[in-house]
């Protein structure tokens, strides 16, 4: 009986943890205009922050060709894969 007792604590215990995860916490707005009440300088901030991140990408050169580090190592002649086949 008092081991019955002890789980039903320990699940409704559980199910409190869950429920109070959920519910919003005092001080923490997650709605869309928590964003919009920035000052000035923040903003000045996230543009160059922007613009920086921009510009580090423009310096990322394209990839020329796909590396295939086994390519040496690889026979092309069908010839050899012709007879592993039979």
């Amino acid at each position: 009986m008092l081991r019955k007792t002890i789980y039903a604590t320990l699940v409704m215990l559980l199910t409190m943890g869950m429920v109070s995860a959920q519910m919003p916490q005092p001080g923490m707005h997650l709605d869309e205009e928590s964003g919009k009440h920035r000052t000035k300088e923040q903003t000045q901030y996230d543009r160059a922050l922007d613009r920086a991140y921009q510009d580090a990408n423009k310096k990322i050169p394209e990839a020329q060709k796909k590396s295939d580090p086994w390519g040496d190592i690889r026979s092309t002649s069908p010839g050899l894969a012709k007879n592993k086949q039979q």
